[in-house]
């Protein structure tokens, strides 16, 4: 059986080196590889776009859209780490968790890889709202901490450079006027009638993510109980028996977080799973989902869905 060919546009970058890396050692698929002094090449780029089976764009947005005007080979079907296509027509969104998104992206030629922050949000939200918990007129916020590495080469350099500003070394907010690039898919994915008021926060560490929704009890419908809570998100999920979990029962002095209980945004470095931990009292809680940006966040949800579009096992070359 011939192995599909797969082509990464756009390797050099963050998401694109940690994709090469995940692929790189696989035996299921052949990858093709462009001479450095040709990667901006137009017509190299074209040549290898349209012969792969599949191919990853790790790209800037505008860039995204132009790669995807060179490929006129119906065949060709394509996974876009950008932003551009994420509430674009004609695309997929690459979440398999969320329901009836597995079977879309099997079969897709486009999908569209979900952002590192959206992927926190959604992951929390669109359950309610699919299991009639939430209403989609809710007001709702997020504050999400990440490590430096969701904000690309350049960022990474200003953190590792020698002799760097003293403000560094602190958690900064940014995305204040409330425009974050996410901030469409979030609304449109969780079918909300308003995006959420949204802080991101970068901090000093390399990679990893914390992504909170706070919300009271009287805000959702069918429920009482963080118990009940626990219980629909865990069915929801298949009870963790995939790349998202959905931690202790917090009705459960065993498992449930408790008053000491404290969350590492970076727990979940180098792995591609991602949980939800439920914290607080029937009146009022969080839910936090905790993962790796670069893995669920981008490299890993990438990886995930190529098995899906090309048949392979879910899991396969996953780090769970």
């Amino acid at each position: 059986m011939k192995k599909p060919l797969v082509y990464i546009d756009g390797q050099e970058g963050t998401t694109g080196l940690q994709i090469y890396d995940r692929l790189g050692k696989r035996e299921d698929i052949t990858l093709l590889q462009i001479d450095p002094e040709k990667r901006k090449d137009v017509e190299e780029r074209r040549r290898l776009l349209n012969a792969a089976d599949l191919v990853f764009l790790c790209l800037p947005d505008a860039a995204a859209r132009e790669a995807v005007a060179l490929i006129d080979n119906p065949d060709t079907r394509v996974i876009d780490a950008s932003t551009a296509h994420r509430t674009a027509p004609g695309w997929v969104y690459g979440f398999p968790e969320l329901r009836g998104q597995r079977e879309g992206i099997k079969t897709a030629r486009f999908v569209a890889n979900p952002g590192c922050y959206a992927t926190g949000f959604i992951s929390i939200v669109r359950p309610l709202v699919d299991l009639g918990l939430l209403d989609k007129s809710a007001r709702l916020s997020c504050f999400s901490l990440s490590g430096y590495s969701g904000g690309g080469k350049k960022l990474i350099a200003q953190y590792e450079r020698d002799n760097r500003p003293p403000a560094l070394s602190s958690p900064a907010l940014y995305g204040m006027l409330q425009n974050h690039k996410h901030l469409p898919e979030m609304q449109k994915l969780c079918g909300l009638d308003c995006p959420p008021v949204f802080t991101p926060i970068v901090d000093d560490y390399y990679k990893g993510m914390a992504a909170t929704v706070p919300l009271h009890m009287d805000q959702l419908q069918r429920v009482s109980t963080l118990h009940q809570v626990w219980q629909a998100l865990s069915s929801y999920y298949n009870r963790g028996k995939g790349v998202v979990q959905v931690e202790g029962d917090p009705a459960d002095p065993e498992t449930g977080i408790d008053s000491g209980f404290k969350i590492y945004a970076n727990q979940w470095r180098g792995k591609d799973t991602l949980s939800l931990l439920i914290a607080g009292n029937n009146q009022q809680f969080t839910i936090t989902a905790l993962f790796d940006n670069l893995g669920k966040g981008a490299s890993g949800a990438a990886v995930q869905n190529m098995n899906l579009m090309l048949g392979f096992p879910e899991p396969e070359g996953l780090s769970l």
